[in-house]
């Protein structure tokens, strides 16, 4: 994509904000990595606001924009990908440890999902691949002083994960089963 400024088109309102919604579909679309938020707007020289509704707008009208902590994103279409969904409970002093073994063999962490009793399924996209995923998304939750998902069920979670090959995910399960991560 043109990464040039985003200049009002003629026309009104409307037809400058249809334009700005494809120029950041095709941004999304062009890049082989998440795309901040922070970098997007500045770049339609819009507020962090104005690019949340557009992506809000945008997701109603039926993309599949994945929001994850770097960025957004549109999912993989992998057709050779295997996915599995893990039960886990541990404390968030043991976060760090379930990633690690999960990436270390090779496996993607998609989400994190838990069951809330007043709001039900609570989803966080994570998208994290690599340590160095790992390290970024921890230092964020450090620097936020976020809680993580799992503090509202008593670090009760699901993760959805992926790998290229399903003995990956094997692998991982049975590393995380003796580590005492996975639910019985």
């Amino acid at each position: 994509m043109n990464w040039a400024a985003h200049k009002p088109a003629p026309g009104g309102e409307h037809a400058r904000s249809e334009r700005r919604r494809r120029h950041i579909l095709q941004a999304i679309r062009s890049q082989h990595r998440p795309v901040p938020g922070a970098e997007l707007a500045k770049r339609l020289r819009v507020s962090r606001q104005c690019l949340v509704q557009d992506i809000a707008i945008l997701r109603a009208a039926g993309e599949d924009i994945v929001a994850t902590p770097r960025g957004y994103r549109l999912p993989d279409a992998e057709k050779d990908s295997h996915r599995a969904v893990l039960a886990c409970r541990h404390t968030p002093e043991r976060t760090e440890e379930e990633l690690t073994i999960l990436v270390d063999h090779g496996v993607r962490v998609r989400d994190v999902i838990v069951e809330h009793p007043l709001y039900g399924e609570l989803r966080g996209s994570l998208m994290i691949e690599s340590r160095a995923d790992m390290q970024d998304f921890l230092k964020k939750v450090k620097a936020a002083h976020a809680s993580l998902l799992s503090s509202l069920t008593d670090g009760v979670h699901l993760h959805t994960v992926e790998a290229a090959r399903a003995d990956m995910i094997s692998r991982a399960r049975a590393r995380l089963r003796e580590r005492g991560f996975l639910l019985k």
